[in-house]
């Protein structure tokens, strides 16, 4: 694939990353690339001029997204360019991320490999989830990472009732539950007790959180599954959806949180020396010697 039009998000409040996208600005001028900006980008960090587009635009206009920042950042950019084509890339500039993966020491090396065709693409699915009250819908998102059902402010139980593809699951007593796809599964649902799922796999984990009985485990579906919770019982808390942490919305006893995968998938970057073991043992600490 040849990427001629390039566009580029990252926070708007990232001082942080003033330096990297300074350096990425120069390098993709150098190589005659043609830049667009996410329109939220403040005009302090364009000191190019460069053309601002919104987020629909840069999916239409842009062969390459990249995105400067940690992995929160792609989060947003991926439910944002959820239904184009175009692929994205990391470039961290936090602490190492599992989607970002690309230091600022090694932009200049990774982006000419990668303009030059040579790269590792990774195909990943998302969620879309509906919140129906009484037959209608009220509130509908995406989701890269998870979907979490939680009270919201106090730390209660809550009561739900789970179906995939509308055969009775269980019915629940728990601090609540996370739908994470695989991307997913190396965030909330990991700390949460549930499994580490390969990120291309094509699955979906439900991870009950603190559940009231011991036999309550997580379970990995077909990511074809349609999987229905229902809000039975939320005692004095008030309950709430969430998606990848960045979009809430609070529910009701009798609600349905309806979830299922997304039909349109989100294509991710890497350089060719990207590996995902690699990723797994320095975030997770493996085979550190005490």
């Amino acid at each position: 694939m040849k990427f001629n039009t390039i566009g580029i998000i990252t926070k708007p409040q990232a001082e942080a990353a003033r330096k990297t996208l300074q350096a990425l600005f120069d390098f993709l001028k150098n190589n005659h690339c043609n830049i667009i900006l996410d329109e939220q980008i403040p005009d302090t960090f364009n000191c190019c001029g460069f053309k601002k587009e919104s987020r629909s635009e840069l999916g239409k206009k842009c062969d390459l997204v990249i995105v400067v920042g940690g992995d929160g950042t792609i989060l947003n950019a991926v439910r944002s360019l959820a239904h184009a084509s175009v692929p994205l890339l990391g470039i961290n500039v936090g602490r190492l991320g599992f989607l970002a993966d690309i230091s600022p020491d090694e932009l200049e090396a990774s982006l000419h490999e990668i303009l030059n065709g040579s790269y590792h693409e990774e195909q990943r699915l998302l969620l879309e989830m509906q919140v129906t009250r009484d037959g209608k819908v009220i509130f509908e998102a995406d989701a890269f990472n998870d979907v979490v059902v939680h009270i919201r402010d106090i730390a209660r139980m809550m009561e739900f009732e789970t179906k995939i593809n509308n055969e009775f699951v269980n019915h629940q007593r728990a601090d609540g539950i996370v739908v994470a796809t695989p991307t997913g599964s190396t965030a909330y649902a990991l700390s949460s007790g549930g499994p580490l799922l390969h990120a291309t796999l094509e699955a979906i984990t439900l991870v009950p959180v603190s559940p009231h009985t011991l036999s309550s485990r997580p379970l990995v579906v077909n990511a074809d599954s349609e999987i229905d919770i229902l809000v039975c019982s939320t005692k004095e808390g008030i309950a709430q959806v969430s998606c990848d942490g960045q979009l809430s919305y609070d529910v009701h006893v009798g609600d349905h949180i309806k979830i299922k995968r997304k039909q349109d998938k989100i294509t991710l970057l890497h350089p060719k020396s990207h590996n995902y073991f690699e990723i797994l043992r320095a975030k997770l600490h493996w085979s550190e010697h005490s």
